[in-house]
């Protein structure tokens, strides 16, 4: 079953009725509003981005924190959208969008143990992320909350403040560094500049 945007938005407002702390709603929607900028500008460079697509990526990626708890949220989200009969598509980003590199090591924070979580495991470093979901991973790097949109630097320097810093901490540091500086080629020039209220938020 497809899941729209519009759709999206509705179960996180849903969710947000029965939330007493529901800044990660907000979150979730400047990832999907900042992922949407991203995608249309990469378009207008002649690619073939899936913009209703992945902007509903980025409203649904964290869903799996409708308990309140964000601890277990990766594998909650994916079960919540399968559950609800969505298309893998849609319930996979739940999974993808906090490790990069096809590996669960490379995430902000400490991670799962590889053995503590064999079908997650297995899944990222077996799946083939689309463009789509690689954007998803950036934004998710870029949006502590609703309308604000953060350097890379900021932002993990504000991710490190709040969980400290792990063996994986430079590793996961490169890895976001190198994602960014791919979607700055495709685009030709330095993605920060699609949006010029970043340099307010510095």
């Amino acid at each position: 079953m497809k899941l729209s945007s519009k759709e999206a938005l509705e179960i996180l407002e849903e969710i947000r009725k029965n939330l007493d702390d529901d800044r990660w709603v907000g979150h979730c929607l400047c990832v999907g509003n900042t992922a949407k900028k991203i995608g249309e500008a990469l378009n207008e460079k002649g690619l073939n981005i899936d913009i209703e697509k992945l902007t509903t990526l980025g409203y649904i990626h964290d869903v799996g924190k409708y308990t309140g708890e964000s601890k277990g949220h990766v594998m909650r989200g994916y079960e919540y959208l399968k559950a609800k009969g969505y298309d893998d598509e849609y319930c996979d980003v739940c999974l993808t969008h906090s490790y990069l590199n096809n590996d669960i090591t490379c995430t902000a924070g400490v991670g799962p143990k590889p053995e503590d979580n064999p079908f997650l495991t297995d899944f990222i470093k077996n799946h083939k992320y689309t463009i789509e979901e690689k954007i998803v991973n950036l934004c998710d790097l870029m949006c502590p909350q609703e309308n604000k949109v953060y350097t890379l630097d900021k932002r993990l320097i504000d991710i490190m403040m709040r969980k400290g810093v792990s063996d994986n901490t430079v590793y996961h540091l490169k890895e976001a560094y190198k994602l960014k500086e791919y979607f700055d080629k495709l685009l030709g020039y330095n993605l920060y500049d699609l949006f010029p209220e970043i340099k307010e938020n510095l």
